[in-house]
């Protein structure tokens, strides 16, 4: 069973067949005026009208690119550098695809390489709440009358969190700055949110062939494309298009967007029941995202004492594949941006993305699953059960404030430290303290999480040199039952 569709979507069969017959009727180059040439030119022509007409913009708004990432970076770029006039500041919420962050951390720092010419901007980052959604006026006020552009997502790739990019927009448009919105996510499945200056999406994601991506850019809108000229697809995107892939991309948009409404409904009650079970299946799970404010075909939770990565594994040995948002394993070591933005739990992610077609009878048997697998992946830490474990006692060291229980727990990988804080928990006294001393960085997200699903008390960060440690970091936990 395929869960997986934020990632990638399967072929639609419309985009299947479109993409057969195109193969043979718009080979050639639609740039040359012989009969085969004008031929994919009206292939073409007619593909970029059917997007368009999907994305609700004109057609010559509409240039195809070589991918969603491809897109969004000439998206951002082109806009920057078509309004450095008026600054170089950029906004972006705490949550964008990682597209958007390397265009921004390029932005932002002059490469040595490039003599210091390609950033030397300057950005700001809109935080989220714990759903992942921005506060329309917290990011209204980061606009500057430097700002060049702002870029917000459609919703999550993550978490399916739905964005306010209406009212968002509105304030932009207040404002004088363009905004970007990367729909890729939601093109195909939901309706385009309107007020937005440049708009991006990804056809692999609605069912298209993968090598094609959107970038439709407003008219009137101040764009400079960042790479070498080139009289393809506006001057925006050099290089030969793919022709019989942009039209299965664009017949397979027109065939979703006509099922979207039927199959939305289905897809949105078979997420919910996931979100609703999960919990009760499976102890200390942590369902997060916009519960009401959301995709109707993602949902993401995340498991305590659990690496998603080894939870996977045995999901997929079991004929589930799925994804997780967390990036939290033993090969990265660094938690998923946004489950850190949102200031939830990170490790023991699992992302469930359901395609077009998914029967009932399949969400049961990934209910029915779920709950031995996790356990299992458990059961060598003793902690398969909601209540914390007890251990042989640790020492404890002497403060100012009292005596402080210890975990030394350096050196050790997400989930490791939370998993010994589980442990000890149990043996110190109701109003006591425990310092976790810890140098992964998942433990600075990961302990506060814990601390509010299990209703204990998350007292802060200090130093672990302040109760012995010699690097790293010190998490207070105030045990409150």
């Amino acid at each position: 069973m395929y869960f997986d569709v934020a990632s990638t979507a399967p072929l639609h069969p419309v985009a299947r067949q479109a993409l057969t017959a195109a193969l043979d009727e718009g080979w050639a180059d639609p740039a040359r005026l012989y009969r085969s040439g004008r031929q994919a030119r009206m292939l073409l022509d007619a593909a970029r009208e059917t997007v368009a007409a999907v994305l609700g913009a004109r057609a010559d708004e509409i240039a195809f690119t070589a991918s969603g990432t491809q897109a969004v970076q000439l998206g951002l770029l082109g806009a920057l550098t078509g309004n450095r006039r008026r600054g170089a500041h950029l906004v972006h919420s705490a949550v964008e695809h990682s597209s958007v962050l390397h265009v921004a951390e390029r932005w932002e720092y002059p490469r040595p390489e490039a003599g210091g010419e390609a950033g030397g901007g300057s950005v700001s980052v809109a935080p989220v709440d714990r759903t992942g959604r921005v506060d329309p006026e917290v990011f209204g006020s980061l606009l500057r009358p430097d700002t060049a552009l702002a870029a917000l997502q459609s919703a999550n790739h993550e978490v399916g969190t739905v964005q306010p990019v209406g009212e968002v927009a509105a304030l932009c448009a207040e404002a004088g700055v363009p905004l970007l919105v990367d729909a890729a996510q939601s093109v195909g499945r939901t309706d385009v949110p309107a007020g937005w200056s440049l708009l991006t999406a990804s056809a692999h994601k609605w069912g298209g062939p993968p090598g094609v991506g959107v970038l439709a850019v407003r008219k009137g809108v101040r764009y400079s494309s960042p790479l070498p000229a080139d009289e393809r697809e506006g001057g925006r995107v050099p290089g030969y298009v793919n022709v019989p892939a942009i039209v299965a991309a664009a017949a397979s948009l027109r065939a979703v967007r006509a099922e979207a409404e039927r199959e939305n409904a289905r897809l949105h009650a078979l997420v919910e029941r996931i979100r609703t079970r999960v919990p009760q299946l499976v102890p200390e799970v942590e369902v997060v995202g916009d519960p009401v404010r959301r995709l109707p075909h993602i949902v993401t939770f995340s498991c305590l004492y659990v690496d998603g990565e080894v939870l996977l594994t045995e999901l997929d040995r079991a004929g589930f594949a799925v994804s997780s948002g967390s990036s939290c394993t033993s090969s990265t070591l660094t938690p998923s941006h946004v489950l850190a933005a949102m200031g939830v739990l990170t490790e023991g992610n699992v992302r469930v993305s359901l395609p077009y077609g998914t029967a009932e009878a399949d969400v049961e048997r990934f209910l029915t699953v779920l709950p031995d697998l996790v356990a299992g992946v458990r059961a060598p830490l003793g902690l398969d059960l909601p209540a914390p474990v007890a251990v042989a006692p640790e020492p404890v060291a002497q403060t100012a404030s009292g005596r402080v229980t210890i975990i030394d727990a350096l050196g050790q990988r997400c989930p490791l430290p939370v998993i010994e804080l589980a442990k000890r928990i149990g043996e110190v006294p109701v109003g006591g303290t425990v310092a976790v001393l810890a140098d992964d960085e998942a433990a600075r997200l990961d302990i506060p999480a814990w601390c509010e699903m299990r209703g204990q008390e998350y007292a802060g960060e200090a130093p672990a040199a302040e109760y012995g440690g010699d690097r790293g970091s010190a998490y207070l936990v105030l045990r409150r039952s």
